[in-house]
């Protein structure tokens, strides 16, 4: 639910004309189509499902993408800086 709420919140700061009903099961369906085709990371199949089911919904394919994108910086690669950090540090503490 935490990643559905993530990509309502995109969607809303994009000023999408999606309901967030609409967004939550665009998210359910991307999801689903994402664990037919499993990729290393979940990367890939799930975001081309997730752009598909967004534009279903009456979202402009250019916004979607945009949504997409936005998600998966906030979900996938924004947690790997807190990460990275904790890494040097405990590498400078010689814990490593």
């Amino acid at each position: 639910m935490a990643h559905a709420a993530v990509l309502v919140a995109v969607v809303r700061a994009l000023d999408m004309p999606a309901p967030a009903g609409h967004v939550l099961l665009a998210y359910l369906l991307a999801s689903g189509a994402g664990v037919l085709l499993p990729t290393p990371g979940g990367l890939g199949s799930p975001d081309a499902a997730l752009v598909l089911t967004l534009s279903a919904t009456g979202v402009p394919g250019s916004t979607a993408l945009s949504a997409v994108f936005g998600y998966r910086l906030l979900t996938a690669w924004l947690p790997l800086f807190p990460g990275l950090l904790v890494l040097v540090v405990l590498a400078r503490r010689s814990v490593l």
